[in-house]
């Protein structure tokens, strides 16, 4: 097969649009245990009562990384290790079509959500009366869905992992014996595993190859591939004020991470197909060099708690998360045939509410409870399978355990009732699912904390 040079640029503008479109789907991340990707598990004590006063209580070193200045009220060194199972579950209801009209092979994908652990561990220790440093280390977004192969959403996503690991440092201060303030340095590394199905049968089919009906919509799939990872620094404020003994009032603000994601991108192709590219002198679907700009969103939170004198103490929790950040996913590429590509989402900014609280059974035994309510980021206009995601709300219950002074164990669960997640998507090759996501999650957390 021959083409003249203006035929060539039209052929490799198509083909390389859609591969630019291919990859780029497979940058964004999965739905998680909060909005968006978000993953709030790094305290199975706050957890059994859906994380109300999570960062005004101060009763473990979590916030090391969910408020610094709350550090202030902890005694002596503190070591705490959490290990959450975040089970998501997602199964898609509905149809498609292909370039042509045709309806889309396979499945509905099966559960396209999984079972991940989810683990941190803080440090904190005391530096004279008024100062505290802590350690931390955790993951605050990200998690892993897998679609059966071959199913009628293949070309939207197969199979997604995306995972931010923090590292953080604290340092906090109390001024008085009401007012603290806490900085926290943050250093977190991005990582991302995705891919999707390619239709090079619907490319084919397609103007400028016009080589239908040789090659048809679904008839000749393959797949695409992004791997890359990116470190990056941010920061952390917060601070805490006592008007009373029993009332503590938590703010803390932890900045957006901009991210630039250095992988590659890898293609599995049809001999057939190969074929057909290796005519037209261009380089089509060849595995290349990607680089994509991504972001971790700011977060900030409002918490109170209220230490009563008897058995029952009680919280709320108030966040807000800065998805309004992530407005569009852009992508350059190694290949210099290959134009860089813009695919938009217009996120919006969510928040969190929560109340709970703890009842105090015996010197040994606490039992917790909580209520919430989580908003979705994404809107029914651009969202897809890869993050059909929508408002949650949680029930959640827990217990602790102190069977000696310096020793504490706690465990949290909760259920999360989530909103169905339509989708009316294209993908770059013209196959068309429309259909809903029914979400839904379960959290269990694990941690024991002991103070020496």
């Amino acid at each position: 097969m021959s083409t003249n040079p203006k035929s060539r640029l039209r052929l490799g503008g198509l083909a390389l649009a859609a591969l630019s479109l291919a990859v780029t789907g497979a940058l964004v991340s999965p739905p998680a245990s909060a909005s968006g990707f978000q993953i709030s598990e790094n305290t199975a004590k706050a957890l059994g009562r859906a994380y109300a006063g999570r960062e005004a209580a101060a009763d473990d070193p979590s916030v090391v990384v969910n408020n610094p200045a709350a550090m202030a009220w902890l005694e002596g060194y503190q070591l705490e290790v959490v290990a959450t199972a975040i089970d998501v579950n997602t199964r898609f209801h509905g149809s498609g079509t292909d370039a042509i009209g045709m309806p889309l092979s396979g499945g509905n994908g099966g559960n396209g959500g999984d079972v991940n652990g989810v683990p941190a561990i803080f440090f904190v220790m005391p530096i004279g009366d008024a100062w505290r440093i802590g350690f931390g280390l955790d993951a605050p977004f990200g998690l892993k869905t897998d679609y059966d192969a071959g199913w009628m959403g293949r070309y939207q996503a197969l199979k997604s992992s995306v995972k931010s690991m923090d590292f953080t440092g604290s340092v906090s201060w109390k001024l008085n014996p009401q007012f603290s303030v806490g900085a926290s340095i943050i250093a977190q590394k991005t990582t991302v595993d995705l891919s999707n199905a390619v239709d090079f049968g619907a490319i084919l089919a397609a103007p400028p190859f016009g080589l239908a009906p040789t090659f048809l919509p679904q008839s000749a799939d393959g797949t695409a591939r992004i791997r890359g990872d990116n470190w990056k620094w941010g920061w952390q404020l917060g601070a805490t004020w006592k008007p009373t003994p029993q009332d503590t009032i938590a703010v803390d603000y932890h900045s957006k991470i901009n991210h630039h994601i250095n992988g590659n991108a890898y293609f599995t192709v049809p001999q057939s197909v190969q074929f057909v590219f290796s005519q037209t002198g261009l380089p089509l679907f060849q595995d290349t060099g990607a680089h994509g700009a991504f972001a971790t969103p700011a977060i900030a939170s409002v918490s109170y708690w209220h230490q009563t004198q008897g058995p029952v103490s009680w919280g709320l929790e108030l966040g807000w998360t800065g998805w309004s950040s992530f407005k569009s996913l852009a992508v350059t590429y190694d290949n210099p045939a290959q134009p860089p590509t813009n695919i938009p989402y217009n996120w919006r900014n969510t928040l969190f509410g929560s109340v709970g609280m703890d009842y105090k059974v015996n010197d040994q035994w606490t039992l917790r409870g909580g209520l919430a309510f989580d908003q979705t980021p994404t809107r029914d206009s651009t969202r897809d399978p890869r993050i059909p995601d929508g408002a949650r709300r949680w029930i959640a219950l827990g217990a602790g355990w102190t069977p000696m002074q310096n020793v504490e164990f706690d465990i949290g669960y909760a259920h999360l009732f989530v909103d169905d997640g339509n989708v009316n998507d294209v993908s770059a090759t013209g196959d068309h699912l429309v259909g809903s996501f029914k979400n839904s999650g379960n959290l269990l957390g694990i941690q024991g904390t002991f103070k020496f």
